[in-house]
């Protein structure tokens, strides 16, 4: 008797299935299905350190409290960051149209510029959707407009191109692009609202402001960059014009046609009778230069078009450059994490901007998402210990300050409505369109002799740091809660988690040096402040304590972000 081996049989049914061996009509008996394969274990995990926590939302939010420290522990760096991401938008127009109905101002009117900032404060303070602003923000120091201007006094108009940047903060670079040329607000800061086409007869060009700044600050910068922000450079070494004069008076008859929603051809050179900073402006072809231009990399606009086909071809021209992904990663690098990152790091985030992971180009959220989970951005101050870090901006020294120590006002107003008094800046209050301070602007010195840069220096004056520190002073040895008889509209911060730490020293200062340096203070700098505290025994507790928060941050470790 012949035997059949567990190989010969499956070579004969195998046989079978392909008409082979019995030509009978029986079906080859089943194979049993393999048992499933089992998934691999995941790989754990493990959940940021207080110290990380406090890192992350120094880059990705108005300042960490204790809370939100406890909060990103629970949640993991990169959930925190999906549940910022998917959390509702907190509205600076919103806030400005409250006051405005409280003050009983008509529907015609607006309310004063304290209004508008003291609603900035507000949300900055106790916004529950920290990244998205802090992200506004930034975008606000690149897409420049300014209360210095035609409309200083339109302060809802101005609430509502902020709130452009916090709608777009995580959503397509080329929706906010077009969003923010076509807001009247900033219509009438670069001089677009109004622009008409050439008339040699009449001696009209179209205006080349804001075509100039839409490429310059907006989107693609002077010269022509690798994909790691680096210059590219012709066969002479030297730098490549992104663009000349030709190309600027082409995008300029682009931007023609453009004025208020609701003017007409009758009415638009009649600015006064026109004025509306709620709504997009609109195009009034008659004013369009409907003539062929050429574009970046050769974009041909044909002849006959429409203003709105025109600015979608010009817009795409711009937002499909191959300079905006490191353009506009990198300065949000820097206004976020580092001044100065490596060209691996700007490489990694416009790769994301470029392609989200889904084809898609120009996801903000993936962008943050990207630049804050770097490895650079977690774990730079290790890596890049004497490069890595940017100066604090003087007016995110106050939202850390307020925040870490749950700042109040008894009357619910935050009522610090000229800020740049001590800070040097202002929401949306920059002197010109190229913001408070330049991306590439470097101290000379030591700074720019290694080839770096520091930005928010240039509005680090002899006169402003002694303000901010005198701010500082005041705010915290006069602004606690434990002082009576403070005026309503006073901003008080609360130590009471600092009073019940005032007897352990060494447990009082770690617990600062995370709330307020992310846990990166010096050996050095924990001994003398242990030396300062013990010097002060015989004070008040709450004396000591403000005494050590003053100490603190008017250090210069804590100046740098790292």
């Amino acid at each position: 008797m012949k035997v059949i081996t567990p190989s010969l049989l499956v070579f004969l049914l195998l046989l079978s299935g392909c008409g082979g061996g019995d030509s009978s009509n029986q079906e080859p008996a089943p194979i049993a299905d393999p048992q499933p394969v089992p998934a691999p274990p995941p790989i754990a995990v493990e959940p940021p350190t207080r110290a990380q926590a406090a890192q992350l939302l120094n880059q990705g939010s108005f300042g960490p409290r204790t809370s939100d420290i406890d909060n990103v522990v629970a949640l993991g760096i990169e959930g925190w960051i999906d549940s910022q991401i998917n959390a509702p938008s907190s509205s600076h127009a919103q806030g400005v149209n409250n006051a405005r109905l409280i003050e009983g101002v008509s529907d015609n009117q607006t309310v004063s510029r304290e209004r508008r900032i003291e609603t900035w404060w507000e949300i900055a303070l106790q916004g529950e959707d920290q990244l998205r602003q802090r992200v506004a923000f930034a975008l606000s120091e690149i897409l420049v407009v300014s209360e210095n201007s035609v409309f200083n006094e339109d302060t809802l108009g101005i609430a509502l191109y902020y709130d452009i940047l916090v709608n777009h903060a995580f959503g397509n670079y080329r929706d906010l692009l077009e969003d923010i040329t076509l807001s009247p607000i900033m219509g009438l800061y670069l001089s677009m609202l109004g622009n008409q086409a050439p008339d040699n007869t009449l001696n009209i060009r179209p205006d080349e402001n804001f075509a100039r700044e839409s490429m310059q600050l907006f989107s693609i910068g002077l010269v022509e960059l690798n994909l790691d922000g680096t210059l590219r450079l012709d066969e002479n070494g030297l730098a490549i014009p992104t663009y000349n004069q030709d190309i600027i008076e082409n995008y300029a008859r682009v931007y023609t046609g453009w004025n208020f929603a609701g003017a007409n051809e009758q009415t638009f050179t009649q600015f006064s009778r026109n004025y509306n900073s709620r709504a997009p402006m609109q195009p009034i072809q008659a004013f369009h230069d409907t003539n062929a231009k050429t574009l970046l990399n050769n974009t041909f606009v044909p002849q006959g078009q429409t203003a709105e086909q025109d600015l979608a071809i010009a817009l795409d021209s711009l937002f499909n450059h191959q300079n905006v992904a490191p353009f506009m990663s990198k300065q949000l690098i820097q206004k976020l994490v580092t001044s100065n990152p490596t060209p691996a790091y700007v490489e990694r985030v416009a790769r994301v901007f470029n392609d989200d992971g889904n084809g898609v180009r120009g996801n903000l959220a993936a962008v943050v998402k990207a630049l804050l989970m770097d490895e650079e951005a977690r774990n730079g101050a290790e890596l890049q210990p004497n490069t890595f870090g940017k100066l604090r901006e003087p007016i995110l020294v106050a939202t850390h300050l307020w925040r870490a120590f749950d700042g109040e006002s008894p009357d619910g107003v935050f009522s610090l409505g000229f800020p740049e008094f001590f800070f040097n800046q202002a929401p949306l209050a920059a002197p010109s369109v190229f913001n408070f301070f330049s991306p590439d602007f470097t101290p000379q010195g030591i700074i720019s002799d290694q080839g770096l840069v520091a930005p928010e220096f240039q509005i680090a004056t002899d006169t402003f740091l002694a303000r901010t520190s005198n701010f500082l002073s005041f705010s915290i040895f006069a602004g606690h809660n434990q002082i009576e008889n403070q005026t309503d509209d006073r901003i008080l911060i609360d130590l009471s988690t600092e009073l019940a730490l005032a007897d352990d020293p060494e447990e009082l200062i770690s617990h600062l040096d995370i709330l307020l340096m992310a846990g990166q203070m010096s050996d050095e700098m924990r001994d003398i402040l242990f030396a300062e505290y013990t010097r002060t025994l015989t004070f008040a507790p709450v004396d000591r304590i403000t005494n050590l928060l003053f100490l603190i941050m008017s250090s210069p470790q804590y100046a740098i972000q790292k």
